[in-house]
């Protein structure tokens, strides 16, 4: 696939500023791009880095302060970062191909319902009174549980496990190896036998346009429900506890985790490695830091940093407090 960057800018909307002749044959980072290659600069920061990049073109913001330079050219845009997405989808290539629609490998009981258009890979369990809907992708070596749904245009890859009554929306992507719906880690002491395992009788329930990574586990309610409004993007190695509630477009970095019954309004962000603790709230639009441990409810729209976590001005004060004590100290 190559394009000009004409034809490129047709999909984008922008402004293209400079000219090339040189037809574009992939997008690429600007340190590794070669000169057929398109990249972007998103921040000015980065703007440095363009003298020393092969590519022809860039995607930039329309703040952009330099000059592409001879045979190179930028497409302005409002925001370079969605733009970008525009740009990835056009050298997208093909999923895996499906040579059958349900492979003959599939074990699909006989009580399931299979929505029109859907495909089950090799290998595939498919258990009583499952319904996907239409359209569904379930790559090889999937495990889908009794009586769970599945909404239209959902994707679940390879060696997921959706177990027993979880709920998955339309258009979710499910990663590899990701499990929904596994027990809440609930144990109480007994004198008796040491540690007794509390049944975990509910379930999860998934919005649409949910998206789950490797390896992330969402554990299933307690006595209701686990629950991941529309629009929540769950990174890789993501623990949801047991009955916990996300609302409508919350994002989950990579490492970072919820213990049982959090509740995240909508819009949270949570940074990597960060974990909050049981039973506690996040307002809507809150921000955790990176590896920050939040230990208290968090107010709507704040920023928090540490840990445990504070309001990051007070944050950053504390650290910039611990820092001159330890230059006063070397002194």
């Amino acid at each position: 696939m190559t394009y000009t960057i004409q034809e490129i800018n047709e999909v984008l909307k922008g402004t293209i500023v400079g000219d090339t002749s040189i037809k574009i044959t992939a997008p690429e980072q600007l340190e590794l791009a070669s000169n057929s290659e398109i990249s972007f600069i998103g921040n000015k920061k980065y703007e440095k880095c363009w003298q020393n990049s092969k590519a022809c073109v860039a995607v930039v913001n329309e703040d952009i302060s330099i000059n592409p330079g001879e045979n190179r050219a930028f497409i302005k845009v409002k925001n370079a970062d969605l733009a970008m997405s525009q740009v990835l989808s056009l050298f997208a290539l093909p999923t895996p191909l499906f040579n059958t629609d349900i492979h003959p490998s599939a074990i699909i009981d006989i009580t399931a319902i299979i929505g029109k258009g859907t495909r089950i890979g090799a290998g595939s369990y498919i258990g009583p009174k499952v319904v996907l809907g239409e359209n569904v992708t379930i790559y090889p070596n999937v495990t889908i549980l009794d009586e769970c749904t599945v909404g239209k245009n959902t994707v679940i890859w390879p060696g997921a496990v959706i177990r027993e009554r979880c709920h998955l929306g339309d258009h979710c992507i499910i990663h590899p190896n990701a499990t929904i719906g596994a027990d809440g880690f609930g144990f109480r002491p007994c004198p008796e036998k040491g540690l007794v395992k509390i049944p975990q009788i509910g379930n999860v329930i998934i919005g649409n346009s949910v998206e789950i990574g490797a390896n992330s586990c969402v554990d299933r309610g307690k006595f209701s429900s686990t629950v991941l409004g529309d629009g929540c993007k769950i990174d890789n190695l993501v623990q949801i506890g047991h009955n916990s509630i996300l609302g409508k477009f919350c994002i989950m970095a990579g490492n970072s985790g919820l213990a049982g019954s959090v509740t995240l309004g909508n819009g949270v962000i949570i940074g990597g490695s960060a974990s909050i603790k049981d039973h506690t709230t996040i307002g809507d639009g809150a921000i955790v830091g990176a590896g920050s441990g939040v230990t208290c409810d968090i107010p709507p729209g704040k920023t928090m940093l540490g840990y445990p976590a504070v309001e990051a001005r007070d944050a950053l004060k504390q650290w910039a407090i611990l820092k001159r004590m330890v230059s006063d100290s070397k002194k």
